[in-house]
């Protein structure tokens, strides 16, 4: 703080007459340090008043100079905390009463709102104690400060004080409560604070037992000996390795039914990670900030990693320690040698909802883990790790928003009655919103299962506490057999259901504060359309009110549904029939497909018996994928897709990809199989088909700006977590003179889809009078 500046201010208004102001600021103001920071800027301007918690945020009465008063109300907003995020300043005059010193009053209850911050790494000033033998705190696994630590997936209610947090049973030693009660203490009114006195307790349980620093001593051994462990994070659990272990990376993969799936990594430092990705100023600014997310890095080639962390992906997910426990499985100085990389990927068997209960843990990673890590502080909420991939521009493209973003409340362009959305199935997040704020829960996953649908409706209670908004209205997608949508019709309130690529561009247009038609190229696997098809390759004139199909990929047959998803040869032997391109047996995708079933595909589509007609893109890539012999079987989601887009990158710069309209592929079909049988190199192939998608994008937005004159166009959908695709886009349109949005808040998927069905649902029954 600037006291010479304060004390200088003082003086020359000490003979003003005393004015007292009521302030009241929402927004993220609890849980960052706010209520001692504004101790510490009154103080030091020498006013008098007081500040406590409340329903709607930090209220302030301030006294003093008129003068210094306006110093302190400008300095309040201007030098707030780091972790502060303040939305609205409300002020009122008060008669003076002519009060010395400034208190923290106790926090007070009522109607109102404030905001709970998201989960935030460990900060210098707490890893510096952490290290120092002399600091009490040395190796405290749990060392915070109110500039960080957690605080979402702690917190039950409102106001956020350590009553209403898991910290409530672990009462502060004589040391701690010191601190948190001095106002010159980095750790005044810091609601997560403890030591090795007063708790949490830290335990290694399984073949072994230790407690306290003995068992991350222990965990570090075992590790380095090629253990698998499950170690208790803020969010949940997560299951971790040697990531340079051959035989215990390809283990870990078979005990979790992970399939080519890749896992992500942990190093100690940006330095440790740029050995393993392409670390750019933009990578690097997102690896290192408070939010910590998995950041997807272009991979290096030779890596020191294990071939099966991330098989087949042109990527690899690494983050940094965010916790001081992370920060300790990497050792201090003086420690034995360890691992310097690690998988650390999610606590579970894959496609089950990740894990945070310690006895559930015990029994749902029995079997999976050869030890326990964990402690007796509750986890609130489930919380997965976010992922961020960062565009050339440096912008970030958030892949999945969970910690450290969730529940960063999102300033909407619209005034929305209560809403709740609850997303589609996979990749699925709720969204509460109310007045100009939207709040996205972390990510949930894929609700197919009663455990996943469980953790749906724990993270919707949760969010409801937190954002104390009362939804009047649903907004669920229109699929008629989505669970989230089932869920959504059985609970008895007003519903809209909402078309699912408006609700992809609708959550584009929110977070970039639109309130007018775009032109929204909408590109994914799956999604439900108006006439009942599969669609997926869209091109829609929308604002939130509703929609018009502009343009989209021609339909061919879906057969077998999920089995097509699953087998990407399907998809490719139904566009190639669709062309008119015999199943020629050298190609690819024909050789991948068992004889018996090649007869049964082919009478299928003949007959048209479990054929959906699509117009997914998504499908189109796999299609390819297939086709030119990349990945013939996903065992995950996109996975001929992501390996598709690794060939293209190796096959460095292309300027001519191949001709292609929307409306009739077969000419690109047609160009793939003739390069294939001229044995043009599989990567130039795959590098050639991104370029002429990003071509038809273009004529398409074109044409479409001719028809309608709008030239703002938002790129939405899964494919566009393809960073080739959507950087080629990008920059095409914008040759072409668009102004071109992307993602940069909520994921392009079905992770930022609630948003996007709030805002519609919100502006419909305001349409219609409902």
């Amino acid at each position: 703080m600037d006291q010479p500046a304060a004390r200088r201010g003082v003086t020359a208004v000490g003979h003003q007459r005393p004015v007292r102001r009521l302030v009241v600021v929402g927004g993220v103001v609890q849980g960052v340090g706010f209520r001692p920071f504004v101790h510490a800027l009154a103080t030091g301007l020498g006013l008098s008043g007081q500040v406590a918690n409340g329903p709607a945020g930090a209220r302030i009465e301030i006294e003093g100079g008129p003068d210094a008063v306006a110093v302190f109300c400008h300095r309040l907003t201007a030098d707030a905390p780091p972790l502060a995020e303040i939305a609205s300043v409300a002020t009122a005059e008060l008669p003076s009463t002519g009060g010395t010193g400034f208190t923290i009053a106790p926090s007070t209850t009522g109607p109102g709102r404030t905001l709970v911050p998201p989960d935030a790494a460990t900060c210098d000033a707490c890893l510096a104690e952490l290290a120092d033998p002399a600091d009490r705190r040395h190796r405290h696994p749990f060392i915070t400060c109110t500039d960080c630590g957690p605080r979402f997936t702690i917190t039950s209610a409102l106001p956020y004080d350590r009553a209403t947090t898991t910290m409530a049973a672990f009462p502060m030693c004589p040391d701690c409560a010191a601190e948190y009660t001095n106002p010159s203490d980095r750790r005044f009114h810091a609601q997560p604070v403890a030591c090795w006195a007063c708790g949490p307790r830290l335990r290694l349980t399984g073949a072994v037992r230790r407690d306290g620093g003995a068992a991350v001593a222990e965990a570090r051994r075992l590790l380095a000996a090629g253990a698998i462990l499950a170690v208790k994070g803020i969010g949940g659990y997560h299951l971790v390795c040697d990531a340079t272990a051959s035989k215990t990376v390809a283990e870990l993969r078979r005990r979790k039914a992970r399939g080519d799936k890749p896992f992500a990594v942990m190093t100690p430092d940006a330095h440790t990670a740029a050995r393993l990705g392409h670390l750019g100023p933009g990578e690097r600014r997102v690896l290192t900030g408070r939010s910590r997310p998995i950041v997807l890095l272009r991979r290096r080639d030779p890596s020191p990693l294990a071939p099966r962390v991330c098989p087949g992906s042109p990527d690899i997910g690494v983050m940094l320690p965010y916790t001081p426990l992370h920060r300790l499985l990497f050792g201090l100085p003086g420690d034995p040698p360890g691992p310097d990389v690690l998988v650390v990927t999610s606590g579970n068997v894959s496609g089950e909802p990740l894990v945070t209960d310690d006895r559930e843990a015990r029994c749902r990673l029995d079997g999976l883990a050869d030890a326990w890590l964990w402690h007796d502080r509750p986890i609130v909420v489930a919380c997965d790790d976010s992922v961020v991939r960062v565009r050339a521009d440096g912008s970030p493209l958030p892949i999945r928003r969970s910690r450290g973003f969730a529940p960063a409340r999102i300033h909407l362009p619209v005034t929305v009655r209560p809403v709740l959305a609850v997303g589609g199935d996979l990749k699925n997040t709720l969204c509460l919103a109310e007045g100009d704020s939207a709040w996205l829960s972390a990510h949930i996953g894929d609700v197919d299962g009663l455990s996943a649908q469980h953790a749906f409706a724990r993270a919707e209670s949760h969010l409801r506490a937190l954002t104390r908004v009362e939804p009047v209205r649903l907004a669920a997608d229109r699929h008629p057999g989505y669970r989230s949508a089932r869920w959504a019709r059985c609970d008895g309130r007003p519903l809209t259901l909402v078309q699912h690529h408006h609700a992809h561009i609708a959550s584009a247009m929110a977070e970039h504060g639109l309130d007018e038609p775009v032109l929204g190229v909408a590109f994914d696997g799956t999604g439900y359309g108006d006439d009942g098809a599969v669609w997926g390759g869209e091109i829609l004139l929308a604002d939130y009110a509703g929609h018009r199909r502009l343009a989209h990929l021609a339909y061919v047959p879906l057969p077998g549904g999920d089995a097509a998803v699953r087998h990407p040869y399907r998809m490719a032997l139904s566009h190639l029939r669709a062309a008119g391109i015999a199943w020629s047996p050298d190609l690819p995708c024909t050789a991948a497909c068992p004889p018996d079933e090649l007869r049964l595909l082919e009478a299928q589509l003949a007959r048209g018996v479990a054929c959906v007609p699509t117009s997914s893109v998504g499908r189109l890539f796999d299609a390819v994928s297939s086709l030119v012999g990349v990945c013939h079987r996903a065992g995950y989601e996109a996975q001929a897709a992501v390996e598709l887009e690794a060939a293209a990158v190796r096959a460095g710069e292309v300027r001519n990809g191949y001709a292609f309209a929307l409306e009739d592929p077969a000419p690109l079909l047609g160009a793939i199989v003739a390069d294939l049988h001229a044995g043009t190199a599989v990567p130039l192939i795959a590098a050639r088909f991104h370029l002429a998608v990003a071509g038809a994008v273009r004529r398409a937005c074109r044409q479409a700006r001719l028809a309608t004159g709008v030239r703002t166009v938002v790129l939405t959908g899964g494919v566009f977590a393809n960073a080739l695709l959507d950087e080629v886009c990008t920059a095409g349109l914008a040759e072409d003179g668009f102004t071109v949005l992307g993602h940069t808040v909520v994921p392009p998927g079905d992770g930022g889809l609630a948003l996007g069905q709030a805002v519609v649902a919100a502006r419909v029954a305001d349409d219609r009078g409902t």
